[in-house]
């Protein structure tokens, strides 16, 4: 602990360590039952004698700021200030108060935030809901996740490659890198989307943090205020807030049983010139929805024609129940007009927030030049150890044993739900990826059913937040990937007994119905 002393101040040096400690206990910089430093110890760091910290230390017991126990020390007091007291302060050698510090105004933080920054901050806040406070309560059975469940990861086999690479390849790793990614990695990736139908050189990949680094850069590259943006409805609430803190405006095209509705696509691009169309064709997140293969031949016709950009949200081909799903829009797009973002987050680890873009020559110039603007590049340490464990099939095999215990969930979820549920109750059946989107009965909202729901020990997600234009009240999203098998009928059997218990209490409101949502 460093304290700063003045020596050429009246003021004794123990009243100067006193009113220092008895300052960062009122702020909170020192909390309740935090042992002080031992006083031989901080007397050696501010080169006094130790007899000057003991008597700051009984000056801060007798004002009740510390606590002193025989043989353990010093501890900051289990007693914050109440209101309208205040404990004694420190006082100079004749008895006087310490002058206080001059009453500057604090910043105004708040006022000093940009446009980009009031909107992220506002989207956060209408996002906080009581999930957050049931996440870390054990009792409390989280449908809210949508997220890979953290037992399933190889983290053994992760550590080996990542010593392996440390030792052969630290010293450049380590260093500043290219911005547009591992080489190595570029080119398993290049391989690695065949399989999906996806043909991309190299050259055409560009390495990122993650998907969510893919829709800034993009939204940054490509959107000005003011902007028209073309999204799916429902959809991924972060892509929702990207495009809105770069002031875009966003025009909704719902999606029905067979993906994003064609003909309203094309009816919003004869009335607006949209700079993009952001969409996640599989494994949409939070319905579970796959695009039928001709609406994804229409959307492209429809794209080259008005000559708009798809952003396409991709999700790992490999996470996926029943059919295989369609090809990638951007496996089909002959006339480049498809931006493709990936990410090893669903399939591998989120915390190693690596990803990638697949576009065009000249737009993936721009992005890497906004990336290495950014951050210069990603960590190529990550880069090579993921390329590693994909070298050696670790990833497949991986793959392959998360496929298998998601869809067990999953099927846990769907039979649990036809037990249980009211019959006014409806979802999606997903076809990929982690969650369904649930449609409550008439009168019901998701947000208002929530706090009911955590009293009985469930928590979900409720559906607002997924929705362009402030609808999805009656709707909410359960996620199946973070839930342990044996949890899922106990949580569903309190899911739905807190709907028949509030079920009718509140007005009517519509239901999700894809096809009947407005139009922006």
């Amino acid at each position: 602990m460093n304290i700063a002393l003045d020596r050429d101040k009246p003021i004794p040096l123990a009243r100067q360590i006193q009113a220092h400690l008895e300052r960062l206990i009122r702020e909170r910089l020192l909390t309740p039952g935090m042992k002080l430093p031992a006083t031989r110890e901080l007397a050696r760091t501010l080169d006094v004698n130790r007899g000057t910290v003991a008597e700051a230390y009984e000056e801060l017991v007798a004002a009740g700021w510390a606590r002193a126990h025989v043989g353990q020390g010093t501890f900051v007091a289990e007693r914050p200030e109440a209101p309208g007291t205040s404990l004694r302060p420190a006082s100079d050698h004749a008895g006087h108060a310490d002058p206080a510090p001059s009453a500057a105004a604090p910043l105004n933080w708040p006022a000093l935030l940009s446009r980009s920054a009031q909107i992220i901050a506002a989207e956060d806040e209408r996002a906080r809901t009581l999930v957050n406070a049931a996440a870390s309560n054990p009792v409390v059975i989280s449908f809210a996740g949508g997220m890979p469940d953290s037992g399933l990861f190889p983290t053994e086999a992760f550590r080996r490659v990542l010593n392996q690479v440390i030792r052969e390849e630290g010293a450049s790793l380590l260093q500043y890198y290219p911005a547009g990614g591992y080489p190595p990695l570029r080119r398993y990736l290049s391989t690695y989307l065949l399989r999906f139908g996806l043909e991309a050189r190299p050259e055409d990949i560009l390495i990122v943090n993650g998907s969510q680094q893919g829709f800034d850069l993009i939204a940054r590259t490509l959107v000005d205020a003011g902007d028209f943006v073309a999204i799916e409805q429902p959809t991924y609430p972060r892509a929702l807030q990207v495009f809105r803190s770069f002031g875009a405006q966003l025009a909704a095209v719902p999606w029905d049983a067979a993906g994003p509705r064609v003909e309203v696509f094309e009816r919003l691009l004869e009335r607006h010139a949209a700079k993009l169309f952001y969409c996640q064709p599989n494994a949409h997140n939070p319905t579970g929805l796959t695009l039928a293969p001709e609406t994804g031949r229409r959307l492209l016709e429809a794209a080259v024609r008005h000559q708009v950009p798809i952003v396409e949200d991709g999700f790992d081909g490999s996470l996926y129940y029943g059919a295989r799903p369609a090809v990638p829009l951007k496996a089909a797009d002959a006339h480049g007009v498809v931006i493709y973002i990936g990410t090893f987050s669903k399939i591998l680890f989120p915390g190693l927030r690596l990803g990638w873009i697949v576009g065009p020559p000249p737009i993936l110039e721009r992005l890497q030049a906004a990336k290495q603007l950014a951050d210069l590049h990603t960590s190529a340490l990550i880069q090579a150890a993921v390329h590693r464990f994909c070298e050696r099939r670790l990833l497949d095999r991986h793959a392959v044993r998360v496929a298998r215990e998601y869809a067990r969930r999953r099927a846990l979820l769907l039979a649990a739900l036809e037990r249980r549920m009211p019959s006014e109750v409806t979802w999606t059946e997903p076809q990929g990826g982690f969650s369904l989107l649930l449609t409550l009965p008439p009168g019901l909202d998701g947000a208002e059913v929530l706090p009911a729901a955590i009293e009985r020990g469930v928590a979900f997600t409720p559906g607002a937040p997924f929705f362009v234009d402030g609808g999805g009240g009656g709707t909410l999203r359960l996620s199946f990937s973070s839930v342990a098998a044996g949890r899922i009928d106990e949580g569903v059997k309190r899911l739905a007994e807190t709907i028949k218990a509030t079920r009718g209490r509140h007005r009517p409101r519509s239901r999700f119905e894809p096809a009947a949502v407005p139009v922006v």
